[in-house]
Order: C-alpha cells, then sequence, then structure tokens
C-alpha cells in the first residue's frame, strides 16, 4: 500500500459534526462565509500496484494517464478508512477582522510552516485550481493524481519534487454539465475573494521567507513555487486578481510563482492582453503557459452558456503579439484524443511539458516535441 499526502485550502462547508476531521466537503460555501478558508491535509491510502499501473499506461498521446488515475483514487476515497482528512485547528473571532484579533491562530500558518519544511527538503510547490461541475471527491483525486503524475522522471533525468496544494471551491459536481455551468461561475466568481486573500497570506509568507535567505538566517533550499489553473478555475484566478490589486501597493503584483499554468482557460481570449482582467498576470510569474485545444468540448459548453464562442482554452490567445514576453501559448490540438479533450494536463505529453517547465528545460529543447512559431517566438503548436 502507498500512503498519499495532499495539502488543501477549501472555502465549501465541512460535511460531518466536526469540522477539524470532517468526511468531505460539501457543495455549497462554508457557513463562515465564501472568503473565508479552511486550510487541512489529507492522506489517502492505495495500492501501489494501481498508481504505477495508470502512471505507465499510454493514454493515447504519451505514456501517463492521470486521468485514469484520478478516477481509480475517487472510487478509492469511497473505502471505508482508506481516506483521512484533519483541518489546521485556528482560533480566531469571526465578527472581527484579521487586524482585530487579540489572540488569533490560523490555520494558514501552520500549512504555510509544513510547506517551508517540504521545501526545504527540497520539494517544490504547486497550487492547484480546478475547473467546474468538480465534487470534493473529484477535486482531492485529481489533484492527487495531479502530484503523482509531476513527480514522473523524464529521458532519464530524476524528477524535481513536487507538492502539489489544493484550492477546491464549491464547484456542484453534478451530472449535467449545462445545469450545473451558471450556477459553478457564480460560485467561481465569489470564491475569487477567497483566492486572493490566500494569495495575500502567501506573499507574506514568501516576503518573510525571502528576507531570512537574504540575511543568512534560513535556508529554503530554492526551491519555486507554481499555479495550475484548469478551466473555469482561471476565472477563480481572475476574480482573485481583482482582490489582490485592491491590497497591492504601488498596483504592481508581486512575483510569487515561477510558473503559472493556464490549462483549458475557460476565459474570454483576450483576457491576457495589457488593460484586460488577466493582462498583468505575468507579473505574478517568471513564466506563464497557456494550454489550448480546439476539440475541447466543454469550451462549447462555455460558448453555448456565454452566447459567444471566442474562449482561450479552445483558441488560444486571439491576438498573440499582444501579449507579455513571459506569457507562452501551447496549441495541443494535434496530440489530444480521446475523452480527455478537456483535462489533457494530467496526461502523456501535455503532462510531460508542465513537468520539464518546473524542471526548468528550456522551452525549445526537443525534448518537449513542440514547433514554434515562424513569426511569433512565444507561440508553439505540440507535434
Amino acid at each position: 500500500m502507498k500512503t498519499l499526502k495532499l495539502y488543501f485550502a477549501t472555502n465549501r462547508k465541512h460535511d460531518g459534526r466536526d469540522r477539524w476531521k470532517p468526511t468531505g466537503y460539501l457543495t455549497r460555501f462554508s457557513d463562515d462565509g465564501a472568503e473565508n478558508l479552511r486550510f487541512g491535509r489529507l492522506e489517502l491510502t492505495v495500492p501501489e500496484a494501481d498508481v504505477r499501473a495508470c502512471l505507465a499506461e499510454d493514454c493515447g498521446f504519451g505514456p501517463g494517464n492521470g486521468n485514469r488515475l484520478a478516477g481509480v483514487l475517487a472510487q478509492r476515497m469511497k473505502k471505508k478508512g482508506a481516506l483521512a482528512i484533519e483541518a489546521f485547528r485556528e482560533t480566531l473571532d469571526p465578527t472581527k477582522p484579521d487586524t482585530q484579533q487579540a489572540a488569533k491562530v490560523f490555520g494558514s500558518q501552520a500549512m504555510f510552516q509544513e510547506l517551508q519544511d517540504e521545501m526545504r527538503a527540497c520539494s517544490d510547490v504547486l497550487v492547484f485550481i480546478h475547473g467546474f461541475n468538480v465534487s470534493w471527491e473529484d477535486a482531492v483525486a485529481s489533484a492527487l493524481a495531479l502530484q503523482e503524475s509531476l513527480n514522473q522522471p523524464d529521458a532519464g533525468k530524476p524528477a524535481q519534487r513536487v507538492l502539489v496544494v489544493l484550492f477546491s471551491w464549491p464547484s456542484d459536481g453534478k451530472a449535467l454539465p449545462y445545469v450545473s455551468y451558471k450556477s459553478d461561475r457564480t460560485d467561481a466568481l465569489a470564491s475569487g475573494g477567497a483566492v486572493g486573500r490566500a494569495f495575500l497570506k502567501m506573499r507574506d509568507f514568501l516576503l518573510k521567507v525571502r528576507t531570512l535567505d537574504l540575511r543568512g538566517r534560513d535556508q529554503a533550499c530554492g526551491q519555486e513555487i507554481h499555479l495550475l489553473c484548469h478551466s473555469m478555475g482561471n476565472y477563480v484566478l481572475q476574480a482573485a486578481l481583482d482582490r489582490l490589486y485592491e491590497h497591492t501597493p504601488g498596483n504592481t503584483f508581486p512575483r510569487m510563482f515561477e510558473h503559472i499554468f493556464l490549462c483549458a482557460p475557460d476565459v474570454d481570449d483576450d483576457v491576457l492582453e495589457p488593460g484586460k482582467p488577466l493582462g498583468a498576470v505575468h507579473e505574478l510569474a517568471q513564466h506563464v503557459t497557456v494550454y489550448s485545444n480546439r476539440g475541447d468540448v466543454s469550451m462549447y459548453i462555455s460558448d453555448y452558456t456565454k452566447g459567444h464562442p471566442e474562449r482561450l482554452g479552445h483558441n488560444g490567445p486571439a491576438r498573440p503579439v499582444q501579449l507579455h514576453n513571459k506569457v507562452h501559448a501551447v496549441d495541443c490540438t494535434a496530440i489530444v484524443t480521446g475523452l480527455v479533450e478537456h483535462s489533457y494536463y494530467q496526461d502523456g505529453r501535455i503532462n510531460q511539458d508542465i513537468r520539464l517547465s518546473i524542471a526548468s528545460v528550456p522551452f525549445d529543447s526537443p525534448l518537449r516535441r513542440r514547433t514554434r512559431s515562424p513569426d511569433l517566438p512565444n507561440v508553439w503548436a505540440m507535434t
């Protein structure tokens, strides 16, 4: 048996009587409100052979079937005793703002301290924001599958250890995506404030760590923090930047991430241009990569409900020439096949491309097997 560990933050309402040791989380906001987060960790035991089999399976565009692994893990979570969840305890007065708390202990402090210890042990951290129509169980399964996939070696090189931190918002997780889409979009917008607050806490944490490093009193092992947003999770990020902008001196975002991966983004295709909602996202990271797929059926659901077809995850950026030079666009249409046309970031060569970025492999490396546009140096196509 193998024990998989996952850190998480959520604004979902807990399931069960004990909020600190819940049985899971529901499809509505916490009683504390949409902007209040609960931080925690969980462990899931799973047969190691099942994990190895999924990671070795060819998904149709390379080895590694993360989507199948997510399904295996979701089923495993239903087995009694396989899953243990613990939220970090906190002491605070919910009627007062953070600055007026007398004796406060925040769950975020405990989690960030553990993450700092993990980074000292030479692990990168990747924050994962899932998309629409995703239950708590499916969010956990996807995050754990992503974590296992990202820790695979490439081209005979040892893998860069990566620890995934899940942010889960109350997506409906219903069987009918047309029904849940509009509800999820409203909840995604409301969840932006919670993510924005988490980013502010992360900013303060990183400022403390990096200051200590400069003074020579602490060592963070030079590890990096990354962000991956999938589908409507990109809309959550868009709303989060509004909150971050309000609390950022000089209105210039601090660099908090090494890489930001926007996977199948369910946002407008011009959103990364100057003056648009994600036009300054490059300030948060050293590199930003957008993955799109013109065969993405879920983008058609978004097109239908929004009334127009221009989605970033479907066609890629509307005017690539207007993007900041930190932003790279990758068209995955030529290789994505089967039923994973929307969640392809979990599988095969797309997941490998993300791993190679985390490992600081150059964008034009032959290991990536993608071609650069002759006219636009930051536009690529998987081949």
